[in-house]
């Protein structure tokens, strides 16, 4: 896979490409991560659970809980809540480019941050169908907690291991759990927007 990444005024950035992969299977995964999270990083991850699960259709205000250990070896059990566009500050949504879309909140380490629901920082997800799969943009932006070009080096490293480990497990693991049509074990959303930056909307989600 090949990554350039960038740090700003606003965050760290790294734009990606992966053959093989297509958008469909990319939002799919956001709505059943619990599947495939290990296959992720099968390093730094370790089993991930919804406090408040998706549901089919729509996963906004969905939260997970993620408890994993990046390069720092700090254990980080991360609270993450996915977000309504309206919701986010607009220049996060000032990142958006793609035509598919999912931010996320890093709500906190505990559930006591958890259900207060103040982010932390956001990350941005987004991607558009390629010639040969999908290319990507992702960004970490921080919240009520800065974050330094240091801080956004680590979580790149992070990053780009679980962005290229999709092309390895997700296209078998998205077939594979074709065959299971009930949504409540197997929900799907959407997550294609139209317009750009603060004027991004999903298309299929209300």
């Amino acid at each position: 896979m090949e990554i350039t990444t960038t740090y700003d005024a606003l965050g760290t950035h790294f734009d990606w490409q992966l053959d093989g992969v297509t958008p469909r299977m990319i939002d799919w995964f956001w709505m059943n991560m619990e599947k495939g999270f290990i296959l992720w990083h099968p390093e730094q991850h370790e089993p991930l659970e919804w406090p408040v699960p998706p549901r089919h259709g729509n996963p906004i205000g969905a939260i997970h809980n993620a408890p994993q250990t990046w390069n720092d070896s700090r254990r980080q059990n991360l609270y993450i809540r996915f977000e309504r566009l309206d919701d986010v500050p607009a220049p996060v949504r000032d990142v958006i480019e793609h035509r598919h879309v999912m931010i996320v909140a890093g709500l906190g380490l505990t559930e006591e941050e958890m259900r207060a629901g103040d982010p932390m920082g956001y990350r941005v997800h987004q991607w558009s169908a390629s010639d040969a799969g999908v290319v990507g943009r992702s960004s970490a932006i921080g919240g009520r907690k800065k974050e330094d070009e240091a801080a956004g080096k680590v979580w790149a490293a992070h990053a780009c291991q679980e962005i290229a480990n999709w092309a390895v497990f997700l296209p078998q693991l998205y077939k594979l759990y074709q065959v299971v049509t009930d949504t409540r074990r197997n929900p799907f959303a959407d997550l294609s927007v139209e317009g750009r930056g603060r004027d991004a909307r999903y298309l299929h989600i209300v």
